[in-house]
């Protein structure tokens, strides 16, 4: 199958996402860096069921509402390593929606009986983050612009 391509900048970063699909896999690249990067792999058994996406919040009607990644979700580290453990849990957020949004789009396609495994590569630009307590506001707009077109691109 073709694979889909999107790029958009995002603060000041070109961002690439692309998805490519296999018999027994799906790739997804998202990378700010022009290279794959950090190689995970997310599965999830067929018969656990994915979240519904929760209900729009009244205070931020605008926010990305997103399915939740679901608990049974198995990430394994296939190449490369984050630098830092802030960045290790960061790509894997990652990982683990981009692959429950595939997932969910193949669930309302119908079009593949069992689920695959995800292999996503993430490059993106080191931010000038705390690391301390969460998520930093240029992480969090990051995070929402990618799961838009990653979205975007599985409604293609």
């Amino acid at each position: 199958m073709a694979s889909k391509q999107i790029a958009k900048d995002l603060n000041g970063n070109n961002t690439e996402v692309v998805i490519q699909t296999f018999a027994d896999r799906i790739l997804v690249l998202v990378t700010q860096l022009g290279k794959v990067g950090n190689l995970i792999q997310a599965s999830l058994p067929a018969t656990t069921p994915l979240l519904p996406v929760p209900a729009p919040d009244p205070e931020n009607p605008n926010a990305l509402l997103l399915p939740p990644p679901p608990p049974a979700i198995q990430l394994v580290p296939l190449l490369g390593n984050a630098p830092s453990e802030h960045i290790q849990t960061l790509h894997n957020l990652f990982v683990s929606q981009i692959a429950t949004l595939v997932w969910e789009s193949e669930s309302e396609s119908m079009m593949q009986p069992a689920r695959r495994s995800v292999v996503v590569g993430i490059a993106l630009r080191k931010q000038n983050s705390s690391g301390i307590g969460g998520l930093d506001d240029s992480e969090r707009a990051t995070f929402s612009a990618v799961m838009g077109m990653v979205e975007e691109l599985l409604k293609q």
